[in-house]
């Protein structure tokens, strides 16, 4: 599909991106002038969602035979005790979140760099392993301090909703005409 036809088939839902695009910058303001008081607000939003999936797949139980019931209720058991420990520990969780976003990136680069060095003396050249030696360090580097990282993961991801936020107003403007 082209461009055209891809803007034709969007120019009736312009204002769909031109929201999003307002969402995205509304949050990432957010995020950016006020992270603490963010990421503790989206935890309870993360708990009232986890306590209401739960409810949902309690009534699965009964409603839903295409699933085995056990599965519906253990989901549901477990989305339920969820919601309830993030709803009471907000603040934790708010913590915690970034935290374990530190860990995977961390734990990901690690392996991404022993793949690219160990790519580098397979033949990828000297380019793989300047990448796979920087994701290594990259890695280390994330995981000696996940904690101390975490406190940047707000900020990133409040630039990174702005940008996305401007782009997606520049899209609808563009579909639009």
């Amino acid at each position: 599909m082209s461009t055209a036809g891809l803007l034709s088939d969007q120019s009736d839902i312009w204002w769909i991106f031109l929201l999003e695009g307002i969402a995205a910058i509304l949050f990432g303001i957010l995020l950016l002038t006020a992270p603490a008081a963010t990421l503790v607000a989206l935890s309870v939003f993360l708990g009232l969602y986890l306590l209401f999936i739960g409810v949902l797949e309690l009534v699965r139980v009964f409603v839903d035979r295409s699933v085995p019931w056990y599965w519906s209720l253990l989901i549901g058991v477990l989305g339920i005790v969820a919601g309830i420990v993030v709803l009471q520990h907000p603040l934790v969780t708010a913590l915690a979140i970034p935290t374990a976003v530190v860990v995977y990136l961390g734990v990901l680069a690690i392996i991404m760099g022993v793949v690219g060095i160990i790519g580098g003396f397979s033949g990828g050249g000297f380019g793989s392993f300047l990448l796979g030696l920087a994701s290594l360090i990259i890695g280390i580097l994330l995981l000696g301090s996940p904690l101390t990282t975490a406190i940047a993961v707000p900020f990133v991801f409040g630039i990174i909703l702005l940008v996305e936020g401007v782009l997606l107003i520049v899209w609808a403007l563009r579909v639009r005409s």
